[in-house]
């Protein structure tokens, strides 16, 4: 299908609007929508907050009569059934819109093809497949729960010029400059849970949460935690009021968390929770994407286990000395084919650190 520079053009208007939603959107897909009339925009909008109109809502609203006879650009199939809102298909359809481009199909089963169909079946004109990439990457966190069954799995690693995320004591604070922890809690803003070990709130008790934003301009991503023998108290700041927390423990456990706690029960595996079973879990509850905030232990698990989609580094100007504790643990390679490729995405200057975006070959 052969698309002009002026459709391209709208659409990547559409890419930059859904991109507004970043923060605010889960578990909903990003998605933007632009109405045009020939080379002018008509109307445009986004999808801001789960329950809320859908982008093409927004833009239809902004277009009036004039999106009788338009286009619509957006970057995913219109939805076709009433959840909390009704089928934005059926509001393309009443305004008289007469061509419909879209980046990608949406694979959620309530829609997958259906908000295509009912456009096709009035005479709609509709076109798929322009900037598809772009809006693949753009909600690669959502396509991961729909299609895979679990979240976009995002670990987020400090270390210093050897390669080291702390000292042998377990002091860590800080590898990494302000400006990098500030860019951490953007990173932490965009995801749908923040996922940590028993052994760093032990040690860091961390309050895993988003400081560095207005608490209304993102939705606060869920606290887990790893404790498969149960024995956490609640004495920690990961489980404070300020954001939710839930636990995860093995079934074989009986933990005497009181019942206030929300935890969930998974399989294990030699004392340790099954990590696929709890990323299944957490995309039953809706999260497209989990960033992995934790040590080298649950580090190298999670990549020995092939569950790393991409890691997320800053490289501090530091050397820490061969005492220090590694990226990765327990990762025992013993030939260079056995070695885990990662391909660099985007490097970018943080401050006084490089961070790196790296996803898996």
């Amino acid at each position: 299908m052969t698309f002009s520079q002026r459709d391209s053009l709208m659409m990547a208007r559409a890419l930059l609007l859904a991109e507004c939603g970043a923060y605010t959107t889960k578990p909903n897909p990003m998605v933007g929508c632009v109405i045009a009339r020939g080379d002018k925009i008509v109307g445009e909008g986004f999808h801001q907050r789960a329950g809320e109109p859908h982008a093409e809502v927004f833009a239809l609203r902004e277009a009036g009569e004039l999106a009788q006879g338009a286009t619509a650009f957006v970057t995913l199939e219109p939805c076709s059934h009433f959840g909390k809102t009704p089928p934005c298909a059926d509001a393309l359809v009443q305004a008289g819109i007469t061509r419909v481009v879209a980046a990608i199909a949406d694979p959620f089963h309530a829609v997958s093809g259906r908000g295509f169909e009912k456009l096709q079946a009035v005479g709609i004109q509709v076109e798929v497949g322009l900037m598809e990439q772009q809006a693949r990457e753009l909600n690669r966190g959502f396509l991961s729960r729909v299609q895979r069954g679990r979240p976009w799995t995002r670990i987020k690693l400090a270390m210093s010029l050897d390669g080291r995320t702390a000292l042998a004591s377990g002091e860590s604070k800080w590898i990494s400059s302000e400006d990098s922890r500030f860019d951490v809690a953007e990173w932490r803003a965009r995801s749908g849970a923040i996922l940590t070990s028993d052994v760093t709130v032990k040690h860091d008790d961390p309050h895993l949460t988003v400081r560095m934003r207005e608490p209304e301009s993102f939705k606060p991503p869920i606290r887990v935690v790893l404790d498969s023998q149960g024995y956490l108290g609640d004495n920690y700041r990961v489980f404070d009021d300020s954001a939710e927390s839930i636990t995860v423990h093995a079934m074989d456990v009986v933990p005497d968390y009181g019942a206030h706690r929300d935890a969930i029960a998974v399989p294990s595996n030699f004392g340790h929770v099954d990590l696929p079973a709890v990323l299944t879990q957490l995309a039953q509850r809706g999260v497209n994407e989990v960033q992995v905030e934790a040590g080298p232990g649950l580090s190298g698990a999670f990549l020995k286990q092939g569950l790393v989609d991409e890691i997320l580094l800053y490289i501090a100007p530091v050397i820490l000395g061969d005492s220090a504790k590694p990226l990765f643990s327990d990762i025992n390679i013993e030939q260079m084919s056995q070695r885990f490729n990662f391909s660099i995405m985007e490097s970018t200057n943080i401050g006084g650190d490089i961070r790196l975006l790296l996803r898996k070959k």
